[in-house]
């Protein structure tokens, strides 16, 4: 997993923005997004508040060519929209799977901004997976309409614990078999 992965993250373009990786440029966009605490607590990740220092190790760990994760800004220049409306991820899993992650900043939420990103995603399948998998948290039932508007099939129940929250959250996970 060395270079060749780096090299390989390449863009998916959609009509209304493409998906690119990111760039030192973005940690602007990607902390004031993250900073906010609807987004924070729909996240594992993420917490709140939003350390000094952790967007740029965050965009650091994503740029690094021994990664496991690629990691994608919605660009919504092309539409004259922000460089960055959100993120979406594929981190690599063994077996050809991968698990795919997401959030979009609040200014973009129901606009379809998910579904078009995991479904553009889902189509260029960029890591050759047979497999991709995604759990969200059960109290974010947008998100998980996101997933079975983009064919994505309920597999179960789980939990998962969210540093914003600072506790175990219940979560769905979804499954998408694409081989």
């Amino acid at each position: 997993m060395g270079l060749d992965h780096a090299a390989l993250q390449s863009t998916v373009e959609t009509e209304r923005f493409d998906l690119r990786p990111l760039r030192r440029s973005d940690m602007g966009l990607i902390a004031h997004y993250t900073g906010d605490v609807r987004v924070a607590r729909m996240t594992t990740s993420i917490p709140h508040p939003l350390p000094p220092g952790s967007t740029e190790a965050f965009v650091s760990r994503a740029v690094t060519p021994d990664r496991t994760e690629d990691i994608w800004a919605m660009d919504g220049t092309k539409a004259e929209g922000p460089e960055v409306m959100g993120l979406i991820s594929l981190e690599r899993l063994d077996r050809d799977q991968s698990e795919v992650g997401y959030w979009v900043a609040p200014g973009f939420w129901n606009t379809g901004l998910a579904s078009d990103a995991v479904r553009a995603l889902v189509e260029a399948n960029p890591l050759g997976s047979a497999t991709m998998f995604a759990s969200v948290f059960q109290d974010n039932q947008a998100s998980a309409r996101v997933l079975t508007n983009c064919g994505f099939e309920y597999i179960g129940d789980a939990e998962a614990f969210s540093v914003a929250r600072n506790s175990k959250v219940a979560t769905w996970t979804y499954l998408k078999r694409l081989k």
